[in-house]
């Protein structure tokens, strides 16, 4: 199936997928007036899509005309066959995936047939904790970026029309080859979810005492640890082999300052063996690479922010009070982390400001009754 010269509005769609990823993709479009057809294996997902006003069942019958795209969004090892299967049933013009590796998924689409010149693979860099249709959001991948990985196949139109589609779901297209995209992912989101997942499998160890004393810290670090593990298998085997290498880089790391500070508790805290060096080396390079993650306002290293400590009661529309008080401050919040006390009935509301704003921030904020800190 040819697309179609002109990309122009995508009028109609559909995506084949009523997760987390599928839906919020449906949502997006659907805000731009375009008409979606749904379809998943699971019945239960696709009526609840429907219900959230993702879109409507996909028939059985071919369409009398195919939709302007399909999106795929089905486990890798899914794609290719799904892909094949749409194509074959003339389901749309152009066809793109969302899953989380590349290189595999194109290989075996080639393998099964699937027209390549109508296929664009891509990577929506959005998710979450949780899965499945109830937490889909038509904001998801509002600002995020899109990994963009058409093949030398790829037809121009196909192209254009799956970056028409990032568009409309707010994101960014980042061009990349699919190798370099497994690449890149296994270094800033698969290897990662393992690391959080081990922190996370440690607590399991601790008392109830313990986890009294956890902070933000350990929520912030195990945070993504919370996914789907049969989902996680799903995507980590199939890109073994550069999630590995991460993984064996940060191993060797963890194994130095282990052994670092196994000689430090042996010889005391005034010990002058290797214990800075491998420690503290590896603190301060991994302050260096926090700085390279693209902050608020893109590359380079992420603004320095002024942070005011708001208390806030545990209620409903405290937030939302809190906000109001700080917009009549003129003050623009850039970045905001709520940090909960607990059991107490209040938390406290981290507001990341320009440090020139701080002080005026903290002051009308006081005026209106906030304990600032």
């Amino acid at each position: 199936m040819g697309t179609r010269s002109d990309v122009g509005r995508i009028e109609r769609a559909v995506i084949m997928g009523a997760g987390l990823i599928g839906t919020s993709i449906a949502l997006a479009l659907r805000e731009h007036g375009t008409r979606v057809a749904l379809s998943d294996p699971d019945s239960a997902a696709l009526r609840l899509a429907c219900e959230l006003g993702a879109g409507e069942p996909l028939g059985e019958d071919a369409p009398a005309r195919p939709a302007d795209i399909a999106v795929v969004a089905a486990p890798p090892s899914a794609v290719p066959a799904v892909v094949r299967g749409a194509q074959d049933r003339g389901l749309a013009h152009v066809y793109t995936d969302a899953a989380s590796v590349k290189d595999g998924v194109v290989a075996a689409a080639e393998r099964a047939g699937c027209d390549m010149a109508t296929f664009v693979p891509g990577h929506p860099m959005g998710g979450g904790e949780r899965s499945g249709p109830s937490a889909a959001r038509a904001d998801l991948f509002l600002g995020r970026s899109w990994a963009l990985c058409p093949t030398g196949k790829a037809d121009p139109g196909a192209v254009a029309a799956v970056r028409e589609v990032i568009r409309l779901c707010g994101a960014r297209p980042v061009p990349i080859d699919a190798a370099a995209h497994d690449r890149a992912v296994a270094l800033v989101s698969h290897a990662p979810h393992v690391a959080a997942a081990a922190v996370a499998a440690r607590l399991l160890e601790g008392d109830d005492t313990a986890l009294s004393l956890a902070g933000q810290g350990v929520r912030d670090v195990t945070r993504v640890a919370a996914g789907d593990p049969r989902l996680w298998w799903e995507i980590l085997s199939n890109n073994a082999g550069p999630v590995a290498e991460v993984l064996e880089a940060a191993a060797a790391d963890l194994a130095a300052s282990a052994a670092a500070l196994r000689e430090t508790a042996a010889e005391g805290a005034d010990s002058t063996g290797r214990a800075p060096e491998a420690v503290g080396g590896l603190l301060e390079r991994g302050v260096r690479g926090r700085d390279r993650v693209p902050g608020k306002h893109g590359g380079g290293r992420t603004p320095e922010y002024a942070v005011v400590p708001v208390l806030i009661p545990d209620e409903p529309n405290a937030l939302g009070r809190l906000f109001l008080a700080a917009g009549e401050s003129g003050v623009n919040i850039e970045d905001v982390r709520l940090d909960h006390s607990y059991g107490l009935p209040m938390g406290v509301a981290q507001l990341s400001v320009t440090p020139d704003a701080a002080e005026r921030l903290a002051r009308v904020l006081r005026e209106r009754g906030y304990s600032v800190h």
